[in-house]
C-alpha cells in the first residue's frame, strides 16, 4: 500500500504501530548530523517524520537531499515526543514517525513561491495554479465548498425532492445579462446559449408534475467581474415547490440556512427563523447599513427640514428623502 493512514490522523494512540505516510516535503530542518526532520503534508493535515544516522546511514543521507515539495513515502514506526515537545500548532502534534524505508516518488523543482509565506501576485499564482491550490487556506474552502453542497443536497433529500439537472446547451432566453454562445457544428450558422439560469427548464418540469425539484446549478453571464460574483460563471441552489403558499417557500428556505449554519459554520441556529421583511424596507433599512448590527437607517426628513443645513433642507424641499444612522451613545 502507498500508505496506511493520513497525514492528519495519527495520534498517541497510535504509537509502537509501523504505519506507511505519502505526501508532500512541507517543511526540511536538519539537527546537526544525527537528525533530519521533516514535516510530511497531504491534504488532511501534517505529520512530522525523522531520519535518524543510527537508525539508517543510507536513509539519512538520502533524506539530505530532500526539498520542499518532493512527493515521498515513508514507512516508519509511531513515537510518543514525550511531555513538553508535544507541537500545539499541529493536530499529531504528540507523535512523530521515525523512518526505517524512504521512497521518492518525485523530486520537485524549487517552486516559484512559498505555499506558507506571503502570497505571490495573482498572475504568478494563476500560471502555477497546481502550486497554489496545495495552499492549506484553498484547500479549506474547496472543502467547505463540498460540505456546503452534501449538506444542501441531504437536506432537500429528507423533503422529497428530486435533485434532476438540466441541460446546458439550448437557445438564447432572456435574461438579465449577455449570453455566451457556442457555435453549433452541424448547423452552419447557428449557435447554442448557455443557460444564464435554470428558470425556463425549472418551468417546464413544474407543469411536468414534478412538484418537488432542487439544482445546485452553473449559471453562465457574460458580465464583467464583481466583488461577489467571478466573471461568467457561479453556481446558485435553484428550487421549486408545487402548490404551496409564500409562508411554505420561506419555511423551506429558513431551513436550508440553519441546516447549513449548523452543519458547515459550526453552531446552533437556535431553531429559529429569518426576519421577514418586504423588498420596500429592506431596501429602506438596509442600504449603507447592516440590519445585523443594529445600525438601520432611519428617515430624519423632519429634522433636516428643521435644520439650518442647507444642503438637507434643499433635498426634503425637492420632495427627496434624508435618512441617517443613530450611534447610541456615539
Amino acid at each position: 500500500m502507498h500508505r496506511t493512514h493520513t497525514c492528519g490522523e495519527l495520534r498517541r494512540a497510535h504509537e509502537g504501530q509501523t504505519v506507511t505516510l505519502s505526501g508532500w516535503v512541507n517543511s526540511y530542518r536538519e539537527q546537526g548530523k544525527e537528525l533530519v526532520f521533516v514535516d510530511l503534508r497531504d491534504r488532511y493535515g501534517k505529520t512530522q517524520v525523522v531520519f535518524r544516522t543510527d537508525d539508517s546511514a543510507e536513509i539519512d543521507s538520502r533524506s539530505r537531499r530532500l526539498r520542499r515539495e518532493d512527493v515521498v513515502q515513508v514507512v516508519g514506526k509511531v513515537h510518543y515526543r514525550g511531555d513538553g515537545l508535544a507541537n500545539a500548532k499541529l493536530e499529531t502534534g504528540e507523535i512523530e514517525v521515525r523512518v526505517e524505508q524512504l521512497t521518492i516518488f518525485s523530486q520537485s523543482k524549487t517552486p516559484p513561491f512559498e505555499l506558507d509565506g506571503d502570497l505571490p501576485n495573482e498572475e504568478l499564482r494563476l500560471k502555477h495554479r497546481f502550486l497554489d491550490l496545495r495552499r492549506a487556506s484553498l484547500q479549506r474552502n474547496i472543502i467547505q465548498r463540498h460540505h456546503i453542497c452534501q449538506a444542501v443536497r441531504r437536506y432537500f433529500n429528507e423533503r422529497d425532492f428530486l435533485e434532476i439537472e438540466t441541460p446546458i446547451l439550448g437557445r438564447s432566453t432572456p435574461e438579465g445579462a449577455r449570453d455566451y454562445l457556442v457555435p453549433s457544428r452541424i448547423q452552419h450558422g447557428t449557435f447554442y446559449a448557455l443557460p444564464q439560469s435554470p428558470q425556463i427548464y425549472k418551468q417546464i418540469l413544474m407543469v411536468s408534475g414534478f412538484d418537488r425539484y432542487y439544482q445546485i446549478a452553473r449559471c453562465f453571464r457574460d458580465e464583467n467581474l464583481r466583488a461577489d460574483r467571478p466573471a461568467g460563471i457561479h453556481r446558485s441552489t435553484w428550487r421549486v415547490i408545487s402548490f404551496v403558499q409564500r409562508d411554505d417557500i420561506l419555511t423551506v428556505i429558513d431551513g436550508l440556512v440553519s441546516t447549513v449554519v449548523e452543519e458547515i459554520g459550526d453552531r446552533s441556529s437556535g431553531g429559529t427563523a429569518a426576519a421577514h421583511i418586504c423588498r420596500r424596507d429592506g431596501t429602506l433599512r438596509q442600504r449603507q447599513a447592516r440590519l445585523r448590527y443594529g445600525l438601520e437607517l432611519v428617515d430624519i426628513g423632519d429634522v433636516a427640514a428643521a435644520s439650518d443645513f442647507s444642503v438637507f433642507k434643499a433635498v426634503v424641499e425637492g420632495g427627496g428623502r434624508v435618512r441617517g444612522i443613530n450611534v447610541k451613545g456615539g
